[in-house]
């Protein structure tokens, strides 16, 4: 059987055509504006003109969503407003989809193919902020995607009359537990609306008005281990032990602003220090050692395994077990990361994309990996770092996380052309 790299190849290639006779709105290859029929040059730039008059509503919305931030599996408010607002734009809406997960299907006038947009809906766990915090908070951007992607059905909903094909948008809950994406695809919901591929965006620490795509990388998966060991010495054993295994790390947790600008950066070198990577952090507690990491390239999970298994044995009556597989590693297929750093590039400016040569961050996973097994698709960056402003007010899970709501106009420009072109008939 192919891999799901080579399926993603296979089944992708960038689709442009010829619009019906006399239609008023023409995406063309790469995202371009054509001429119609009439001789109107049109596309994108219909699109912009929306975007323009949505985007202060928008922001108005993310506020709004801010304000009410809502744990993994509790957020029936955030639902209930996504709910209303695909309501009221036009889409078919079903709830309490995988819990309280919303699905909104927008049907073109034209035949086309069927495409999915996903975006989370849930906040960030006091237990997950960098240092620690006292209450559940947008502090990983989940808010914007979900504005975003409420832009992109209205935006594409006011454009119908020119749309092909479907389009499938997917406001998924508990993405933060990495249990969301497993209980929408459980739902069946990609199945009953024969979805062909999917999209998202994400939050990340670059520029506003800037992209990151992620050809052939993605985000690292998860494994952990736990380790016993006995005997009247045992605290002592397991702390040493601890040690041992957190030498295993070839990355280590940023301790200060320098730290986190180097990782940005390194993410972006070909064959850079963060091509390849272990993350892990070992905890020892009375007779026991903890262990958590991710790596990449994934494969590297059997190694690392085998390194802990290595260490443990030096102590007599140790103990190793792995309570379940790893969580799979997000790959992005790269033919379709670089059609759309293609389609950025003209819609947006050369300088609007940024090509990551590593799993980013090293040290956070993403459900989004379970549909990119089944489908192909794309995750890619949304710059929302203001001018000027500290780095970690862009980098999700900071507790001075701020983005740029400027962010979202660009998100709702550059989604809305690119899955409405991805539409297209082949």
């Amino acid at each position: 059987m192919d891999s799901p790299g080579e399926r993603a190849l296979a089944r992708r290639t960038l689709l442009a055509g010829t619009a019906a006779a006399g239609a008023g709105v023409v995406w063309g290859a790469a995202g371009r504006a054509v001429a119609d029929g009439r001789g109107q040059a049109r596309g994108q730039g219909v699109v912009d003109a929306e975007v323009a008059r949505l985007e202060q509503g928008l922001i108005a919305l993310r506020g709004d969503i801010h304000r009410h931030p809502e744990a993994p599996r509790q957020e029936q408010r955030t639902a209930a407003v996504v709910a209303r607002e695909l309501r009221e734009a036009g889409l078919t809406v079903t709830t309490g989809v995988g819990g309280h997960g919303v699905v909104g299907v927008l049907r073109g006038t034209r035949p086309g193919r069927t495409v999915a947009y996903r975006a989370d809906l849930d906040a960030v766990l006091p237990k997950d902020i960098v240092g620690g915090g006292q209450a559940v908070a947008h502090l990983c951007g989940h808010d914007i995607h979900t504005v975003v992607a409420l832009g992109v059905a209205q935006v594409l909903a006011r454009l119908r009359r020119h749309l092909d094909g479907t389009v499938v948008f997917l406001f998924q809950p508990a993405e933060e537990t990495l249990s969301g994406a497993r209980a929408l695809i459980d739902s069946g919901v990609l199945e009953r609306t024969c979805v062909e591929e999917i999209h998202a965006l994400h939050c990340g620490p670059f520029p506003v008005g800037r992209f990151a795509v992620t050809p052939g990388f993605g985000m690292p998966g998860q494994d952990t281990a736990e380790v016993t060991v006995s005997g009247p010495d045992a605290p002592d054993a397991a702390r040493r032990l601890a040690g041992e295994i957190g030498a295993l790390a070839t990355v280590a947790l940023p301790q200060t602003p320098a730290d986190l600008e180097r990782i940005v950066a390194d993410a972006q070198l070909p064959d850079g220090p963060l091509a390849r990577f272990v993350a892990l952090r070992a905890r020892a507690e009375e007779a026991k050692v903890s262990v958590s990491y991710r790596c990449w390239p994934q494969e590297w999970y059997v190694e690392v395994r085998e390194d802990i298994r290595h260490l443990a044995a030096v102590y007599a009556g140790a103990g190793v077990s792995f309570p379940a597989e790893p969580f799979p590693a997000m790959v992005c297929p790269e033919h379709d990361a670089r059609v759309l750093a293609q389609h950025l590039r003209h819609t947006l400016g050369r300088d609007a994309v940024t090509e990551l040569h590593a799993a980013f961050p090293p040290f956070s996973g993403e459900d989004f990996a379970l549909y990119l097994d089944r489908l192909p698709g794309t995750f890619t960056f949304l710059g929302v770092r203001a001018p000027g402003a500290p780095l970690t007010t862009s980098y999700p899970h900071y507790p001075d996380f701020a983005p740029d709501e400027r962010a979202i106009g660009i998100g709702v420009r550059a989604m809305a052309g690119w899955i409405a072109e991805r539409t297209r008939s082949r």
